[in-house]
């Protein structure tokens, strides 16, 4: 067993252990040691006390003034009030009934101190605030010239991601003891890698990120222990894919004169020369006897769906089924009917694509399963409903999953292990991935682009509409709607919430999904905007329908809440245009596509996703009339919420968008579950920034699985493998 792998009971005592258990989660010293340090301070710096906001929990370096003690007037006993200097501001420290302290807290004592900046009567002050005074060096660093003192004064002092109940300075005694016993350590990454890239052992560079003496020393220990996290979990991404590859499956291949050549020599249009490369890629894909894995990314309407139509046919054509999984019913069912329409009655008639969704009547659910198990239907669309349990398929040969953020990772599984043999796997994403992301997430899948559009697709316009500033701005948003209907087209209205209790934003911002404070509690994140209340579709459509600019206009609401049937119909009568404005949740966010639609407002635009903006933008422009796309919002100028919404605004790029995403926020979880934000698996390794280190690692992880694929000669490989892999981490990527 390696040292890592001790328990925090055995290495620092239970009650020790069952702290940072409650704090952190930590069970091992592997997982305290990478517990890294989020920032260093110094014991001659002092922190701007004057920067610090209230309310925000803070740590911070600063002197102590002076020390006075006073009796308070409306009840027995004492406050202790100490105040402390930067040198310009000064913050208060209050101790109620705790005048020992005096003895400690000495004027001129320097320390660290923690805990919520609140405000007494114009003054900031820490209530009852945890600190760490710096004793033992006092009496050197006073002596002049004395080099031990000079070296004491600017050693780094690591400051932890702590909580409320676990201070920084007690998470850095935890690691002492820890690395005061820990032994040599193997190494995951081989000697000749880490002599090639002059990196430090392991052991040592635990020891100089948690305990450095000087800049150089945990900067250096940062590089080697982000690259060793980079090479494991690029080995771990590479040796799924080798997995994959030795399945077996059944090979599909189109034939001359087969359904898909008559589909190609039927299309009234040309396939763009992204499309028909991607559709090169599949082909070659589904005739090999190995499952099919690849991720097919491109703009919104570019057609993949197309695309994934063209390798169903193929599918079709060996006697196979494909079964189309999509995020909502919407979305199934207006894929339901885009496949029979570009099938044409012929091709419709011989593959009898059907729809399979959890709302639907039990009579027609009845018959749909029917034609499913039989294999009279070779094109199953559907939600999660495909993986009920009473779902058989005669042969399902391919299984295209949308928009796959939106699905869990067993709801997938599930319906993969639906195959008799492993199916092949076609993923499509309307988000595209920057490609440091799509190494380190999606490293085992094969990834295809498709960035060219269609001819005939329409420009865009987007614009702020900034209500902070601007508050009667909103009703000009409301007569420009009113112009684009008066010219014959419809618009879009999304709103976040179905009332003001529900709200149906399905992939919130990071800054708003994880609250306002960082995980060291610094107050790393940002509050929601909107002080007003949240846009709803119930008090927007009472709106709307009362406004002079919209007067007798037809104007329908769709949202998740909403009847299947009724769903449906509202959505049929808005394709037909007998709907002149849909207010909506996002339940229109992905693949809806009504040709007539020209204008998208978005409001509380504050409140979507950098990805989600541009998803819900792309509803429209579809047709012959350029897109107006109008985004609400009353965040503040500079905030990261406003940052979000200008970058949509200022492109139609959503590879440019996708980056600037990644730049604004947080990595997901890559080997979990949580898959966008929240706290992520990865330690030091920043995808958006570290792009170099993640090729680097993929390069030699791969060249050493290459000669030893089951590691037998890399040992050390293998536990760190097993040891940042656990059960739950392996069941995840093996599901994707």
């Amino acid at each position: 067993m390696s040292p890592l792998d001790t328990t925090l009971t055995n290495a620092l005592g239970g009650r020790t252990a069952q702290a940072l258990r409650r704090a952190f989660g930590h069970e091992t010293v592997g997982d305290l040691l990478t517990h890294y340090p989020r920032r260093y301070a110094r014991r001659g710096e002092l922190t701007a006390l004057s920067e610090l906001a209230i309310g925000e929990s803070v740590t911070i370096v600063a002197e102590i003034l002076d020390v006075r003690e006073r009796t308070m007037r409306a009840r027995r006993g004492s406050i202790l009030e100490v105040r402390i200097s930067d040198g310009q501001g000064i913050l208060t420290l209050t101790f109620f009934n705790q005048a020992w302290r005096a003895k400690d807290l000495a004027p001129g004592v320097r320390g660290i101190f923690a805990g919520k900046v609140g405000d007494y009567r114009g003054n900031r002050q820490l209530a009852h605030p945890d600190y760490e005074l710096f004793e033992a060096g006092d009496e050197r660093a006073a002596e002049a010239g004395d080099v031990t003192a000079q070296k004491w004064a600017k050693q780094p002092i690591p400051i932890y991601p702590a909580s409320a109940s676990v201070a920084s300075w007690q998470v850095a005694k935890s690691i002492e003891v820890a690395l005061d016993t820990l032994p040599p350590l193997p190494d995951s990454v081989p000697e000749s890698v880490r002599r090639e890239l002059q990196l430090m052992p392991l052991r040592e560079a635990f020891e100089k990120i948690h305990r450095p003496e000087t800049d150089r020393d945990h900067l250096q220990a940062r590089d080697t222990l982000k690259f060793d996290e980079a090479f494991v979990l690029q080995a771990a991404l590479l040796q799924q894919r080798a997995a994959l590859r030795h399945a077996a499956a059944t090979s599909r291949r189109s034939s001359r004169g087969g359904l898909l050549e008559t589909f190609d020599a039927d299309l009234p249009f040309s396939l763009t020369g992204d499309q028909a490369l991607v559709g090169d890629e599949i082909a070659r894909d589904l005739a090999a006897d190995i499952p099919m894995n690849r991720l097919v990314q491109g703009e919104v309407g570019s057609g993949k769906t197309l695309v994934a139509l063209r390798a169903m046919l193929a599918v079709a054509e060996s006697g196979g089924q494909s079964a189309l999984l999509a995020p909502t019913e919407v979305l199934a069912a207006q894929h339901l009917r885009s496949i029979v329409r570009t099938l044409g009655p012929d091709l419709a008639a011989r593959l009898r694509p059907v729809l399979l969704t959890g709302q639907m009547p039990l009579a027609e659910r009845r018959r749909a399963t029917l034609a499913i198990v039989s294999g009279q239907a070779h094109i199953v669309v559907g939600t999660h409903a495909l993986i009920s349990d009473n779902v058989e398929f005669y042969d399902l040969g391919l299984i295209v999953v949308d928009e796959q953020h939106r699905f869990g990772v067993e709801q997938r599984e599930a319906l993969r292990r639906k195959g008799a043999v492993p199916p092949h796997v076609l993923v499509l994403t309307a988000t595209p991935i920057p490609r440091t992301v799509a190494m380190t997430v999606f490293g085992d899948l094969d990834i295809s682009t498709i960035a060219e559009l269609p001819k005939g697709r329409q420009p865009i316009e987007s614009f702020v509409v900034p209500l902070v500033d601007r508050p009667g701005w909103i009703s000009r948003v409301w007569e420009r709607s009113a112009e684009e209907i008066a010219r014959g087209r419809q618009v879009f209205v999304v709103c976040p919430a179905i009332d003001a209790a529900t709200v149906e934003t399905a992939d919130p911002p990071d800054d708003v999904a994880e609250g306002a404070a960082g995980d060291d509690g610094e107050g790393s994140g940002e509050r929601a905007a909107a002080a007003h209340p949240i846009a709803s579709v119930e008090d927007v459509l009472a709106s709307l329908r009362a406004a002079p600019a919209l007067g007798g206009r037809r104007i329908e609401p769709l949202h998740g809440r909403m009847p299947s049937a009724e769903k449906d119909a509202v959505m049929q009568e808005f394709a037909r245009g007998e709907i002149d404005v849909l207010v909506a949740t996002t339940v229109i966010e992905v693949g809806v596509d009504v040709p007539n639609a020209s204008t998208m407002v978005v409001l509380d635009a504050e409140r979507f996703g950098v990805s989600q903006l541009h998803q819900l933008r792309g509803r429209v422009g579809r047709g012959g009339h350029p897109g107006l796309c109008l985004l609400v919002t009353s965040s503040e100028e500079g905030s990261l919420a406003r940052q979000r919404v200008d970058a949509v605004a200022s492109t139609t790029d959503g590879f440019e968008l996708a980056q600037i995403d990644l730049d604004l926020r947080r990595e997901g979880d890559v080997l979990g579950s949580v898959q966008s934000g929240g706290r992520s698996s990865l330690r030091l390794l920043r995808v958006a920034h570290d792009g170099d280190v993640i090729a680097l690692a993929r390069e030699h992880a791969a060249e050493v699985l290459e000669a030893d694929p089951a590691l037998e000669s890399h040992p050390a490989l293998a536990a760190a493998l097993d040891r940042r892999l656990d059960e739950a981490s392996r069941t995840f990527l093996a599901k994707n």
